[in-house]
């Protein structure tokens, strides 16, 4: 059986660098723009000093505060297969309420509205 696999992985192997060789028959005389620094969002031929939406960088930062949130809330949610205490169940509700006062505190202040009427 070992045999079996292992020659399976050499075969793979061997097709994988024969299609990589045989597809990478592009070459590219112009390297300029691939040497030139990249921003995701930002036209890299543009004005460099162009004005930065401070909207977009509000959103951006309240998106990463949320979503690390939500993902501390994961191996919480794995115990309610097991007995839970109320002490813990206490700090379960009381992250929650946090949570959603910020949620709503930044809805009602409008920072979540991308589009100001």
């Amino acid at each position: 059986m070992f045999i079996l696999t292992s020659s399976f992985a050499i075969v793979l192997c061997l097709i994988l660098i024969m299609v990589y060789y045989l597809t990478n028959y592009l070459s590219y005389s112009d390297s300029s723009e691939k040497q030139t620094p990249f921003e995701c969002g930002f036209d890299p031929l543009s004005k460099m000093r162009s004005p930065f939406s401070t909207r977009f960088f509000l959103l951006v930062v309240l998106f990463l505060i949320f979503d690390v949130e939500i993902a501390l809330l994961f191996p919480v949610l794995s115990m309610f297969s097991v007995k839970i205490s109320f002490l813990m169940s206490m700090a379960l509700l009381i992250f929650l309420l946090v949570l959603l006062f910020g949620m709503f505190h930044e809805w009602n202040e409008g920072a979540l509205d991308w589009f100001s009427t």
